[in-house]
């Protein structure tokens, strides 16, 4: 199976768990347990809209280095996704970034309306600890905690919502006060870094990791993680939007700062390559079971979507 053919095959797994624990069907509010109908259409629309599935891959994948099945590791993949999706819900809100289109078709809250939007993501966020908290996803409540904790922080203040805030923050600086490097690489480690080094570290907290492997793990995410977002400023700032399923060129009209802007594209692919091979070297440890996650590296910094 080819590298693209396995990222397609998790997507589809990871799309067919989603619509199983978000419910398979719209319905009505009023009996047991049922989702109003509505809040179920924009969830739907969030999550089995397409999308790579990246990060539940990197899950999957990482879990495989310790010889547990797709189907051991499917449901914190996919609580790891409904998070992503809440994020992205959330990220395209008029008082957020303001994006009509995600994956092509009209994002959550230009196709519903803006509270359905928030509810659909606040659903979503909930879903995903409901998820991590049933014995189905690992039958040692220990390690369903420590994804709980995991999954929490890299999600939270300190992970991809601080991220974000620091990143809109931003945005609102005063004409004159420029952004640093170092300010822009913590920022970006937080707003998308965070999930996919859980990502990462979770196939080993499932298992069984030593100490050393998930050190190894968590390096591998944290540099994966930046590569994941130069190259998506690098597509911001010269893909084409029917490939890359979103608009462009936003990050230069909302004055954002980004390793592309600070550096010019040149630098900026140079900072990709070298993070590129970061990633891959953390993998070290784990030879060439590794192979699949270190051409995971390569894709994520030549992808043109």
């Amino acid at each position: 199976m080819t590298f693209a053919q396995r990222l397609d095959q998790i997507a589809g797994l990871t799309a067919g768990r989603i619509g199983t624990l978000a419910g398979a069907s719209p319905q009505h509010s009023g009996g047991d347990g049922a989702v109003p109908g509505r809040l179920l259409d924009a969830v739907h629309h969030a999550t089995l809209g397409g999308g790579k599935r990246f990060r539940p891959f990197l899950v999957l994948e990482s879990a495989a280095l310790f010889g547990l099945s797709d189907a051991q590791a499917l449901d914190t993949a996919v609580a790891l996704e409904c998070v992503h999706c809440y994020s992205l819900v959330h990220d395209d809100l008029p008082a957020m970034d303001n994006d009509r289109v995600r994956r092509g078709q009209p994002s959550v809250w230009a196709a519903f309306d803006e509270w359905t939007a928030i509810l659909a993501g606040d659903a979503l966020l909930t879903l995903a600890f409901e998820i991590l908290a049933a014995p189905e996803t690992h039958s040692d409540p220990a390690i369903r905690l420590g994804l709980i904790t995991g999954l929490a922080k890299a999600a939270g203040a300190a992970g991809m919502v601080g991220g974000q805030a620091l990143d809109l923050e931003a945005e609102r600086l005063p004409a004159g006060i420029p952004q640093t490097v170092d300010a822009i690489l913590h920022m970006q480690s937080l707003k998308t870094g965070a999930l996919i080094r859980f990502a990462a570290e979770a196939g080993g907290m499932l298992g069984g990791a030593s100490p050393e492997q998930r050190a190894a793990l968590s390096a591998y995410g944290h540099h994966i993680g930046v590569a994941f977002q130069i190259a998506d400023d690098l597509l911001d700032a010269e893909g084409d939007a029917a490939t890359v399923g979103k608009a462009v060129s936003k990050d230069a009209d909302a004055g954002k700062a980004t390793l592309v802007s600070l550096l010019g594209i040149e630098k900026a692919r140079a900072e990709l390559a070298r993070t590129e091979q970061a990633a891959v070297d953390a993998l070290a440890p784990f030879g060439a079971r590794a192979a699949t996650l270190i051409e995971a590296a390569r894709f994520v910094a030549r992808r043109d979507r």
